[in-house]
């Protein structure tokens, strides 16, 4: 494969891997790191590229295992990943009573979905914040399409019972 070809199959995607591994690691400078660390990793093995199916699932999965063995890393420690969290965008009619509610919310379905273990977090991140596929997801995590189902099913399950026992019962 030839420069041009790479230049014009892989940058493409280059933002799409950046926001993936910024919210696996947290961290701008290291999701940065692990970009590179990728896209090395994709250059030296190019010559696989013609097999296959699916280059970007592929190039997904080489940033996700190249983020998780930086966060299995003992170097490696997360701060308060929930201050970095997107806020949802406040409408300009809500007081700011509600737009602190709302706020409160936010961070504490974030502060839920990084308690999650990795593989539904992970999921749960594919579908639907970056609005992947099943099959899709299928790829870039090397599993069969009913466990991403299964498993996404059980993540936000997870997740709306924390909420609802927050809510309900102040459980937390």
């Amino acid at each position: 494969m030839s420069s041009e070809v790479f230049l014009a199959q892989i940058m493409p995607i280059k933002q799409k891997l950046f926001r993936f591994a910024l919210r696996l690691l947290g961290n701008e400078e290291d999701a940065k790191d692990i970009i590179q660390d990728a896209f090395m990793k994709v250059w030296h093995n190019k010559e696989k590229m013609g097999e296959l199916q699916n280059l970007e699932a592929w190039c997904m999965r080489i940033t996700r295992n190249l983020a998780l063995d930086k966060l299995k890393s003992k170097k490696y420690r997360i701060t308060d990943n929930i201050d970095r969290a997107q806020e949802v965008p406040a409408s300009h009619q809500q007081t700011p009573h509600q737009r602190s509610e709302q706020s409160d919310l936010m961070r504490r379905v974030h502060g839920l979905i990084h308690a999650l273990p990795e593989k539904y977090r992970t999921i749960l991140q594919l579908r639907d914040i970056d609005g992947l596929s099943y099959q899709e997801i299928a790829d870039v995590l090397d599993i069969e399409m009913s466990e991403v189902k299964v498993n996404l099913h059980r993540a936000r399950k997870q997740v709306r019972e924390q909420l609802q026992n927050i809510h309900v019962y102040g459980i937390q």
